[in-house]
């Protein structure tokens, strides 16, 4: 075992900044930066705060398994965002986390995901209804992100069923002020500020729903607003009003952040590989538009497509621990009340895991090659361990529900040597509003 060693001169990056700046431009780079320069262990400054990076499936098993119990979720994201997504499940830990998480996993169980489905398709038709009939430029980021919206007011708020498209305008950028505030520079509720719009998001995701707890108190319905309010253990375990909004608020973000990512990177990889596209295209229209959870389990074109976007672009690139004990990851000692980035995103575009990691090569998933299964966590999109995204199946499922619609609806061309101009401050999403060339099917 030796020391965690220490920071070079020239690895502290810039004043009070750090390697914050180098991260927004490029984190892949970054990676391989940290990686060569120490290994899977590596530390670094960052806003003025010693960081160590895990780098490798060895390294993030370690604190995504946690079997010493030495990382907490809790300090580490309450620390980026604490503030505006308090007490969501991500940020709770070790007994706690198991309680809440045993009594959430009850609305996620097969036949509830089956309902979801069936909600689904009403919203995702109309919200490509409103779609161009053809538009050589279409930026479908923007686009994605309110069709996720809707469709999470649909599943998620029963369908908010008095909010306007204007509330509906306003609740989605306070989740995008929410989300962005977890790279501010200025961590004080000031106007003008990251921090500031993000205090100020918070209270608008509140106050929405709030309007709705009541009636979703009052009676059960299939919505999963309605679910959290109602659902509890063998033993009568329940969430608390402030449990459940506190959820909410947790879940829709992360449903439709994460999901709008997957789907604009869908985009971008099929419009560039067309064989792909129209295989997929080939399963969907096989199926009725409507088409059942099972149904669309059955996609397995579309499921490999999926995987290996996760892959390119993992919607969630790090994640983040504090430890709240000594620990030792790869015979290194990190001492306790260290903030720690778990790089899941450098593991999938490692060489010694992948064939040429870098290319479209959705076969890889296939099951005569698997190349996921070169190491346990050489892929990891959804993290791992007791704190593995509990909601995996049912963003598989949106992002399957969405594409088949579009499959089915338009075709899609994008300049094969297009690069997404990605902005890595929070989630990573295209600056550009990932534009591609549309044409609505006849």
């Amino acid at each position: 075992m030796r020391d965690l060693p220490d920071i070079r001169r020239d690895d502290r990056g810039l004043p009070v900044l750090g390697r914050a700046m180098a991260y927004a431009r490029d984190p892949i780079a970054l990676f391989q930066r940290q990686w060569d320069h120490y290994g899977p262990v590596a530390p670094m400054q960052i806003l003025g705060d010693r960081w160590v990076m895990l780098l490798g499936p060895d390294a993030c098993q370690a604190a995504l398994t946690n079997r010493d119990k030495a990382f907490a979720n809790g300090p580490a994201w309450t620390h980026l965002v604490g503030p505006f997504f308090h007490r969501g499940l991500m940020l709770l830990d070790f007994e706690e986390h198991h309680l809440h998480r045993r009594i959430m996993q009850e609305a996620f169980v097969r036949p509830r995901l089956e309902g979801y489905a069936a909600g689904m398709h009403p919203a995702i038709e109309r919200g490509l209804a409103t779609w161009p009939g053809a538009d050589s430029s279409f930026k479908t980021y923007p686009a994605l992100k309110q069709l996720t919206l809707d469709v999470a007011a649909d599943i998620f708020m029963g369908g908010a069923e008095d909010s306007s498209p204007e509330e509906m305008a306003r609740v989605n950028k306070a989740f995008i002020a929410c989300v962005q505030a977890a790279s501010a520079l200025v961590r004080k509720d000031l106007p003008l500020t990251r921090w500031g719009r993000g205090h100020r998001g918070r209270e608008v995701l509140e106050q929405w729903l709030r309007h709705y707890l009541p009636s979703r108190r009052a009676r059960l319905t299939d919505d999963l607003f309605s679910q959290l309010c109602h659902i509890e253990t063998d033993d009568g375990q329940r969430f608390t009003d402030d449990d459940v909004v506190n959820h909410m608020v947790f879940l829709m973000m992360a449903a439709h952040d994460t999901s709008t990512i997957t789907l604009s990177t869908m985009l971008q990889y099929l419009g560039q590989h067309p064989e792909w596209q129209d295989r997929c295209r080939a399963e969907s229209d096989a199926l009725p538009a409507r088409a059942s959870l099972t149904e669309l389990d059955g996609l397995t074109s579309l499921d490999l497509v999926i995987k290996e976007c996760l892959r390119l672009r993992a919607p969630v690139p790090v994640v983040v621990r504090r430890t709240v004990k000594d620990v030792v990851v790869e015979g290194v000692r990190i001492p306790a009340d260290t903030f720690v980035t778990v790089a899941a995103q450098f593991s999938h575009l490692m060489p010694e895991l992948w064939t040429d990691p870098t290319s479209f090569d959705p076969e890889r998933f296939s099951p005569e090659r698997r190349e996921d299964k070169s190491h346990r966590f050489a892929w990891e999109p959804f993290g791992g361990g007791v704190h593995k995204c509990l909601g995996m199946a049912f963003a598989g499922m949106e992002v399957s529900a969405v594409m088949h619609h579009l499959l089915r609806t338009y075709e899609w061309r994008v300049d094969p040597t297009y690069v997404a101009p990605l902005d890595n401050r929070s989630l990573p999403f295209p600056k550009d509003g990932q534009p591609v060339s549309l044409v609505r099917r006849p």
